[in-house]
């Protein structure tokens, strides 16, 4: 491929170097930002040699030419003036639900903070246990620091919001974070808690606290981003950089007082109000309900839209009874994966079990959900019934939070309080119920024998030459179809045909021996040709790129030998899923034009060296 040529044609095609805005690209595609969509040459670029596919994401124009865009990228960046950068997470909106898109919203602001919630809710915990046991007074000088260390995430939370906001919806982030900041500025404040009168030219503003407020902001900061589009096309060049902020300062402030305020202040108080209404209706029936559908949720990864009304629960009530009944669930599975530890002889299983267990103990159930309980079915089943007992003792018991933290044993003296006693009960029926359910009656002879077999068997495919039509198993997880994966070019298998794997350990093997034709820059991804001439593309993540490098550690560089088998590189799935990353991974078969066909099998589940693609000749 001639990349000068093809960099030359591109830029002259999307309207030439002074019509775009920023130039950024992942494993496959060229991404821009461009002022002016209508002098596009779509048609022309997708005649281009090297050029997959073109399409329009979230404001993007994307440009797909497969594993060999970083060269391209080079040649492009020496032609012009530009400079590289990193690009917003972008999905399509074409093809998802309404539910898709409010689920994926709410994990784009809520899940970068999750890691610090956790940490201080954990902190605000163990203080209110230690005030408790009368180890700490509230007037002790440690007490006030340490409560300010714990709290001051939640007291400023729409500060952070506005920050994530900002970033999902592709506005100025410090812009954003200077109009949260104006909510708190003292003036503001004292007017608020001296319950002065206040207008802005004749117009009165109803003052409030936004102290752990969430939805005020999250509206302004929406229209913020709206409004700064058209404010970047309005005034030229020369000044933008400084009037666009000058605008929505003087715009966004006075608005999130006078309009966002009020509407959020009065939307939040309705869902606590639905909230309540539910729970006061029934604890019982609410708690059991809670427990049993908790992880299927998680399972269709719809749970983050429970987030919200978590935060919401404690902004308006100073304590959230939601996450208490959660916590059955989240420990059933984690006991569960126990129970399968402990009932079965096969050490591969044994092997996967055991971090499954330690994870979900620690409040993380996907690889308890994905490696052990789902693939035996059974046991998931059983730990929605312990989870669903489990919850209902809570529900009764009316124990809650006191501070936000991921659900497990490292935070539970943040539910410390009003029946903590039968919570720790109902938490710990519902961990040993799945235990020893599980353990009895949740593996089955005849699956166990099969799953023997089907190990055995693929033991010995990866300890014997493999035959160089297959492509093994790179990853250990669930698999699923191209089709379900939240990127229109891997969807579309316009890149090639394959499947994706949801990895639950963050290892990464070669499928076959071969050569490493490209790794990229941030790790995320890699390109191999095997021995026979097979080229395979792995892609760590859905639009992980934008984590450049962070939680990716790859083994091996461009040109070296692999053998199958052969560690390739490692990646922290906790840590990009905590980035409020999709770890989802394609594996495709970029050359499948040179075959008759490519054949993946009917399994739900993978372990590395497993046959996972077969072409045919």
């Amino acid at each position: 491929m001639d990349y000068e040529q093809l960099a030359k044609d591109i830029v002259s095609h999307v309207g030439g170097e002074d019509n775009i805005i920023s130039l950024s690209h992942c494993t496959t595609r060229l991404r821009f930002k461009l002022k002016n969509n209508d002098l596009i040459h779509k048609v022309d670029i997708t005649k281009l040699p090297g050029v997959i596919q073109v399409m329009f994401i979230a404001g993007q124009f994307q440009i797909v030419v497969g594993t060999e865009v970083n060269d391209l990228y080079r040649e492009m960046l020496k032609l012009t003036k530009l400079e590289g950068h990193a690009s917003q997470k972008s999905k399509s909106d074409e093809k998802e639900s309404l539910l898709n898109k409010a689920v994926d919203l709410i994990s784009g602001i809520f899940t970068p903070l999750l890691g610090a919630m956790a940490g201080a809710g954990i902190l605000k915990g163990c203080l209110i246990l230690a005030v408790s046991l009368g180890m700490l007074t509230e007037a002790d000088g440690a007490y006030v620091i340490l409560h300010a260390a714990a709290d001051s995430l939640f007291y400023f939370l729409p500060i952070h919001l506005a920050f994530t906001a900002a970033r999902k919806f592709e506005a100025e982030p410090h812009v954003a974070v200077a109009i949260a900041g104006a909510l708190f500025y003292p003036d503001i404040v004292d007017a608020y808690n001296l319950e002065l009168d206040m207008s802005f030219f004749g117009i009165p503003v109803v003052l409030m606290k936004y102290a752990t407020s969430v939805i005020p902001i999250i509206l302004a900061i929406y229209v913020t981003s709206k409004l700064e589009l058209v404010l970047n096309n309005l005034y030229p060049k020369t000044i933008k950089r400084f009037f666009t902020p000058l605008t929505l300062l003087a715009i966004m402030v006075p608005l999130t007082l006078l309009v966002f305020g009020p509407i959020g202040n009065t939307a939040s108080e309705w869902l606590g109000v639905g909230y309540s209404y539910v729970y006061d209706s029934s604890a019982l029936v609410a708690g059991a309900l809670s427990g049993f559908f908790w992880q299927v949720l998680v399972i269709f990864g719809i749970h983050w839209g429970i987030v919200p009304i978590t935060l919401n629960n404690l902004s308006q009530f100073g304590q959230d009874t939601f996450t208490a009944m959660i916590t059955p669930a989240i420990l059933a599975q984690a006991g569960a994966a126990l129970g399968v530890w402990l009932k079965t002889k096969q050490k591969r299983v044994k092997a996967i079990a055991a971090p499954a267990t330690i994870a979900g103990l620690f409040g993380v159930t996907e690889p308890a959900i994905y490696g052990i309980t789902l693939r035996f079915k059974k046991p998931f089943f059983i730990a929605c019934m312990a989870g669903a007992i489990g919850g209902a003792i809570v529900g009764v018991s009316g124990a809650s939070s006191k501070s936000v933290g991921l659900p497990g044993i490292t935070t539970l003296p943040v539910f410390f309080g009003e029946g903590f006693v039968l919570f720790l009960f109902g938490v710990f029926i519902a961990f040993f119920l799945a235990m020893i359910g599980t353990y009895f009656f949740g593996l089955e002879e005849q699956i166990e024998h099969d799953m023997v077999v089907e190990m055995e068997d693929h033991s010995e495919t990866v300890n014997k030459q493999v035959d160089d039509s297959i492509v093994l198993s790179p990853l250990t997880g669930a698999v699923i179809s191209l089709e379900y994966v939240n990127d229109d070019v891997f969807s579309s298998e316009a890149v090639g045909p394959g499947v994706a794997i949801i990895p639950i350990e963050g290892y990464l093997h070669a499928p076959f021996s071969g050569t490493v034709t490209s790794v990229f820059p941030t790790n995320h991804g890699i390109g191999l040709t095997s021995d026979a001439g097979i080229e395979v593309l792995i892609h760590i993540g859905i639009d992980t790129v934008q984590l450049e490098g962070k939680f990716f550690d790859m083994k091996v560089k461009h040109g070296d030998r692999v053998e199958h088998g052969q560690i390739l590189g490692l990646f922290d799935i906790e840590g990009i899923t905590g980035e409020g990353f999709d770890v989802t991974s394609p594996v495709v078969i970029t050359n499948a034009y040179e075959y008759l066909d490519v054949m993946s099998g009917d399994e739900e589940n993978t372990t590395i060296g497993d046959r996972l693609l077969t072409v045919i000749k």
